[in-house]
C-alpha cells in the first residue's frame, strides 16, 4: 500500500520545481491512472548514454515500465546533462523527492554522491543506486552485480567459439566497475583455452571523456584488436559498446554483448547475426522490485546484489547459433553449476 505521507509530498510540488526537473533533461512517462489518487512512484534518473544505449540504461527503463504498468502509477525518466556535477545530479534527485516520487532511483555509480546527500534531505523517500555498494543509510538500496560471473560466461563462450586463439575485451572507462567484466572474462577464456590470448583495452580514464557514450571510439578499438586476428570481441562499454558490435558485423567475427540481450535490440537488428551473446546483469528486476518493496511498504535498504545463484546475471541465448551449439552450452553450463557450488572462485579484478 503506498504511503499516505508520499500523497502529501506529492500535493506540496510546485510548478517552480516541475521547471527545475525540466531544465535537467526530464521526460515524463505518466500513465494517467484514476487509481493512482494523484500519488507517484517510481523515477530514474539516467547515467552517461541516457536513455537508448541499448544496454545498462535501457535496462533500467525496462523496470519502470513494468512498475507502471503493475501499478498504475505516475513515473518518471530524466536524462543526464553533458558536463553536469555531483550537484547537477543532487538537484534532479531532490527535485524528483519532492514531488512525490518514491522510490527514486539513480543509474550508474556517478551518483553516489547525488543519492547520499538526496537521501539525507529526504528520510521518508527510498533511494536506489545501481552499480554503488558504498552508501550505509537506512532509505537508500545499493543495488549491485557480481557481473565478473556472467563474464566469466562470456569468457567460455569465448574460448570455445575462437578459432584464432586470440580475443578481444573493450572496456568503456578504466574503473573498477569494468575491471570486473575484464577479470572475469580472461579468466573464463583461460580456464577453458590457456592458449588463448586475451587483448584488453579502454576506451578512456573517465565516463567525462565519452568512455560510456562514444560508438565511434568502440569501433576503433574493435577494429583494432580485430587487424590483430581476434575474432571474439567482447565489449563492457554502455553505448560505445554499439562500434565494437558493428565492427565485429563488418568483419564477421562475434561480438559479445553486455548488460541487455543486445541480439534482440531493435537498433542492432542489422548486426545481430555477429552477436554470439550478451552477459546480462537483470537491472530491469533489479529496478522493479526496488519499486515492489516500496510498493509492498517494505523497502528494501543496504545491499541488494544479483548474481548467478539469484539469475540476475546470465548469459543471452537468443542467437541460435549460440543456443544449438550443444558442446558450447555444456562448457558454459558446466562453469556455470561450478560458481554457483563454490567450485570455481571468479575474480573481480
Amino acid at each position: 500500500m503506498r504511503r499516505i505521507s508520499r500523497i502529501t509530498v506529492a500535493g506540496a510540488a510546485t510548478a517552480s520545481l516541475a521547471l527545475a526537473l525540466s531544465a535537467c533533461g526530464g521526460t515524463s512517462t505518466e500513465s494517467g491512472s484514476s487509481d493512482s489518487k494523484g500519488d507517484k512512484g517510481l523515477a530514474i534518473a539516467y547515467d552517461v548514454g541516457g536513455k537508448g544505449d541499448q544496454s545498462f540504461n535501457d535496462a533500467a527503463y525496462a523496470g519502470l515500465e513494468q512498475a507502471k504498468k503493475e501499478f498504475g502509477y505516475e513515473t518518471q525518466d530524466v536524462e543526464p546533462t553533458e558536463g553536469e556535477t555531483d550537484a547537477d545530479k543532487q538537484q534532479r534527485l531532490e527535485s524528483l523527492a519532492k514531488q512525490g516520487y518514491n522510490p527514486v532511483v539513480g543509474v550508474g555509480y556517478a551518483y553516489a554522491t547525488a543519492v547520499k546527500a538526496a537521501a539525507e534531505k529526504f528520510p521518508d523517500t527510498t533511494f536506489g543506486i545501481v552499480d554503488d555498494s558504498t552508501i550505509e543509510a537506512k532509505n537508500v538500496a545499493d543495488l549491485v552485480f557480481s557481473e565478473e560471473e556472467a563474464s566469466y560466461l562470456a569468457g567460455v563462450a569465448a574460448a570455445k567459439s575462437t578459432e584464432s586463439n586470440v580475443v578481444g575485451f573493450v572496456g568503456g572507462v578504466d574503473i573498477p566497475l569494468i575491471h570486473k567484466f575484464q577479470a572475469g572474462f580472461e579468466q573464463g577464456v583461460k580456464d577453458t583455452n590457456p592458449k588463448a590470448t586475451v587483448l584488453s583495452q579502454y576506451l578512456t580514464q573517465t565516463a567525462d571523456e565519452g568512455g560510456f557514450s562514444s560508438p565511434d571510439k568502440g569501433k576503433t578499438a574493435a577494429e583494432g584488436q580485430i587487424e590483430k586476428k581476434a575474432d571474439v570481441v567482447y565489449a563492457a562499454a554502455g553505448l560505445s559498446g554499439q562500434g565494437v558490435i558493428e565492427a565485429a558485423a563488418a568483419n564477421k567475427v562475434w561480438a559479445i554483448g553486455v548488460d541487455s540481450d543486445q541480439y534482440k535490440q531493435e537498433a542492432l537488428a542489422k548486426y545481430k547475426d555477429a552477436i554470439l551473446t550478451s552477459a546480462m546483469k537483470d537491472v530491469a528486476k533489479a529496478v522493479y522490485n526496488l519499486a515492489k518493496s516500496v510498493e509492498d511498504g517494505t523497502p528494501e535498504t543496504g545491499i541488494v546484489r544479483g548474481d548467478l545463484k539469484t539469475g540476475e546475471v546470465s548469459l543471452a541465448d537468443s542467437n541460435p547459433k549460440f543456443a544449438d551449439d550443444a558442446e558450447l552450452q555444456e562448457a558454459i553450463e558446466t562453469a556455470k553449476k561450478k560458481i554457483i557450488n563454490g567450485g570455481i572462485k571468479v575474480k573481480s579484478s
